[in-house]
């Protein structure tokens, strides 16, 4: 490879990641299975605690069979 392209792929991979790091990030925080599920069961346990959460004493719950 001669000198001038070799020169040319530098600039234009430094020119690349310059402009990568000026690019928005939209992308989200990838979350791992196992950390999504403590989060869920975290919930959970915070929603059963919660008595401000919980249905009418007269409502049916939509899993009870009417």
């Amino acid at each position: 490879m001669n000198r001038r392209k070799k020169l040319n792929q530098i600039l234009k991979a430094n020119a690349k990641k310059a402009s990568a790091e000026l690019a928005p990030k939209n992308k989200d925080i990838y979350i791992s299975k196992a950390d999504r599920l403590k989060l869920a069961a975290e919930a959970n346990a915070e929603a059963a605690s919660d008595p401000t959460t919980e249905s009418a004493p007269g409502a049916a719950s939509p899993s009870e069979p009417v």
